[in-house]
């Protein structure tokens, strides 16, 4: 099996093969490291772009495997937009150094950290170790997950595009005012249907729920894992259980690339739930947009209030 550095290394024999030179005529070559990213790049750039993610939708977006294709595709960017808040910081730096383009550096003017004008929450302080898990010092990096957050997303987008192609910047405010609009009408029917259950205690398995959470009233009241990104222990486990029983927690949130094993133990001991509920569009094959993947989740995540009376 080849390792991860010798992947890397020929997708640095292969860029160097096509060094990053003036862009041609056609649609800018976007790529995003998350296809939630890549959705909002293309509501915002419409025709005049082509917008691709690094990572797909049902993978855990803090650890993908590198590919010399990924830098390739770097090499070719017009823009990079990253989630930030060191989401991907276990696998995209080396791929954006190994690209040989200078333009999508951190830094650069063709790349975006797509959280600096995002509402960012569980930022920690004081001293952090790593006796505290895989805690990002930044900030929670789960953020996309309130629309409003989306809009701020989209906005920033908008501003990167124009300035690549001022020429075509009318095109693009007109693109990202109608997102915008979609997204607020989808937000007032989403509050909508989610405000008889507001308060609702839940029990997550990983913390990438804070800011949808807040945005639709739900309680999450304990984490599936002990610290983030460390794996569930027996005792932290009967923790949860005897914190569920306590507070009748009916429904456990789990990501779709996490094991079941210990959710379904859980619940058999609680009578509670056990919810796999993707957090990214492309999370299932028809959460095809930004909208549609809170369409999904705000039905997936009522039908289960009703089906187990969770309060």
């Amino acid at each position: 099996m080849r390792t991860r550095s010798a992947v890397l290394a020929l997708g640095a024999l292969l860029a160097a093969s096509f060094p990053a030179t003036a862009r041609a005529a056609g649609p800018l070559n976007v790529v995003t490291t998350t296809e939630d990213l890549a959705a909002i790049a293309r509501e915002v750039g419409g025709e005049k772009i082509k917008a691709e993610s690094l990572s797909r939708g049902y993978q855990d977006p803090h650890f993908v495997e590198a590919k010399p294709s990924f830098v390739l595709k770097l090499n070719k960017a017009d823009l990079l937009i990253a989630v930030g808040r060191e989401l991907e910081i276990g696998w995209l730096p080396p791929l954006i150094t190994q690209s040989r383009n200078a333009r999508i550096q951190p830094g650069g003017d063709r790349y975006l950290d797509a959280s600096l004008t995002a509402r960012i929450l569980e930022i920690p302080t004081g001293q952090i170790t790593r006796a505290m898990g895989d805690v990002h010092p930044a900030g929670n990096p789960h953020y996309w997950l309130d629309p409003e957050n989306g809009k701020r997303i989209a906005k920033a987008i908008e501003g990167k595009l124009a300035a690549i192609t001022p020429g075509d910047a009318a095109y693009f405010a007109q693109h990202e005012e109608d997102f915008e609009k979609r997204v607020s009408d989808g937000e007032k029917r989403w509050l909508a249907i989610m405000a008889p259950y507001k308060g609702t205690k839940v029990v997550t398995y990983h913390r990438s729920w804070p800011n949808f959470a807040e945005r639709f009233g739900l309680d999450v009241i304990g984490y599936v894992e002990p610290k983030p990104g460390i794996p569930p222990s027996p005792s932290h486990t009967l923790e949860v259980i005897q914190a569920m029983k306590r507070q009748n927690v009916k429904i456990i949130l789990v990501e779709p690339y996490f094991d079941t094993k210990t959710p379904n133990s859980i619940a058999r001991e609680t009578g509670a739930k056990v919810l796999v509920m993707p957090p990214s569009v492309g999370g299932e094959k028809e959460i095809t947009d930004y909208i549609k993947l809170f369409d999904y989740d705000i039905k997936l995540l009522v039908d289960a209030i009703k089906e187990t009376g969770a309060k």
